[in-house]
């Protein structure tokens, strides 16, 4: 097993495929550590802020030990900021069969996302999480030509090694040319009217949440539509105050002498700006000059952060006694800086399957000109006025066991191998 070519960088070959789908199964090292090692009345309370959510639940821990769970939980996708991985070592053989990205110089975009939740992020907890990719499709795509369609299970336990939940992802991969000819997402925001910055400041006025006040199963219709929520429009100090409750993801953590030493081993991670200063990859969610050399028209925010908005959605319409049980959700088009998102969602059935409560329901994000960029579906399950919640068990006991199952879904998937 060798490295990637260098003639093959940034280009999508039939050799990136065969050292791709040779990592099936194979948990990674990852060397990055999280933004939290642990759950923490400030890590919470920070991460819900990012987003905009001041939900007792998770930032008072006073208000949550009176609550069903009894201490202070994290919202849903704390997952992002958190868990440090215990992979261990690789030998030799699977050292080489690690080597490289497959995918090295491609424009990466994340495209779907799903998570199923078994127990709450509880205050004191210790994270652990595992990642490994579990599927590799070749595929034609709208983000230009050939594509590699590649699916990341990564799941999460306590500090007993309890499984907490699994994020599996789908990223597309591209190479860098062809989405830049893409003419579909040229659409930016323009200047807001006074009418319509009434508008949005209407509905965060008018923003509730369930909370206390538990919703019963049987009252719940389907039709029932959640209220309307807003975020934005979209400014790179929303992106800025999201990076300090959730960390930097990609990019190592740390500055000047802690981002060079980052740099000298991995300097693709830091293409040089106009003045020729190394800086992060991730700076096109930023800075709409990196954008533009990638071929868009300007910055635009995270993929987790939409995924994050419509957890707040569903939180705060279920109340603190339900219990998020799975929320899938798809990236179609780009939420650049200036957008506005548009939360809505609505029930669209409900039933009792072993003992469980489960209300259905679509979910999305649409921006100011009416485009949905990212729907999704959730499931809820609610407490009857006879029973509570039961949170529901994970279907293995370890994250290598749920790593081995998603192997074995994908390939059960037409074309999945």
């Amino acid at each position: 097993m060798t490295d990637i070519q260098a003639d093959d960088y940034g280009k999508l070959t039939d050799g990136s495929f065969v050292r791709a789908r040779q990592r099936i199964g194979i948990p990674q090292v990852l060397r990055n550590p999280p933004h939290n090692f642990e759950v923490s009345e400030d890590g919470s309370r920070h991460f819900a802020f990012g987003y905009g959510d001041d939900n007792p639940l998770y930032c008072d821990p006073a208000y949550a030990k009176q609550t069903r769970w009894g201490n202070l939980i994290a919202p849903p996708t704390f997952q992002y900021t958190v868990g440090q991985n215990i992979t261990p070592p690789p030998d030799p053989e699977t050292k080489a069969l690690l080597r490289g990205d497959p995918w090295a110089g491609l424009g990466s975009y994340q495209a779907r996302m799903d998570f199923e939740w078994w127990r709450p992020f509880n205050i004191g907890d210790r994270v652990y999480k595992m990642r490994s990719v579990v599927g590799v499709l070749d595929k034609r795509s709208e983000f230009g030509g050939r594509s590699a369609h590649e699916t990341i299970c990564i799941p999460f336990a306590n500090q007993d090694r309890a499984p907490i939940m699994v994020q599996r992802g789908t990223w597309v991969n591209t190479e860098r040319g062809a989405s830049r000819e893409r003419k579909k997402e040229r659409e930016t925001a323009e200047p807001y009217t006074e009418d319509q910055m009434a508008e949005i400041d209407a509905c965060y006025a008018q923003e509730s949440r369930r909370g206390a006040e538990t919703r019963y199963f049987e009252d719940v219709q389907i039709g029932d539509e959640l209220q309307k929520k807003v975020k934005g429009p979209l400014t790179t100090s929303n992106i800025l105050v999201w990076h300090l409750g959730w960390g930097m993801q990609l990019t190592p953590p740390g500055n000047f002498r802690l981002a060079y030493q980052v740099r000298r081993k991995a300097p693709g991670l830091y293409p040089p700006n106009a003045l020729n200063i190394p800086d992060t990859v991730q700076r096109l969610h930023w800075e709409p000059e990196r954008a533009q050399e990638l071929g868009l028209p300007t910055s635009y925010d995270y993929g987790g952060l939409r995924e994050t908005w419509l957890c707040h959605l569903v939180t705060d319409w279920m109340g603190d006694d339900a219990w998020l049980w799975k929320l899938y959700c798809e990236h179609r088009r780009f939420n650049f800086m200036g957008d506005t998102t548009w939360l809505t969602g609505e029930v669209v059935d409900k039933r009792q399957e072993d003992g469980r409560n489960e209300v259905y329901l679509d979910i999305r994000c649409t921006n100011q000109r009416g485009v949905v960029t990212s729907p999704g579906q959730a499931v809820v399950l609610l407490p009857t006025r006879d029973e509570a919640v039961v949170v529901p068990e994970a279907p293995a006991d370890s994250m290598d066991a749920l790593i081995e199952r998603d192997v074995e879904l994908f390939a059960g998937l037409e074309g999945g191998s």
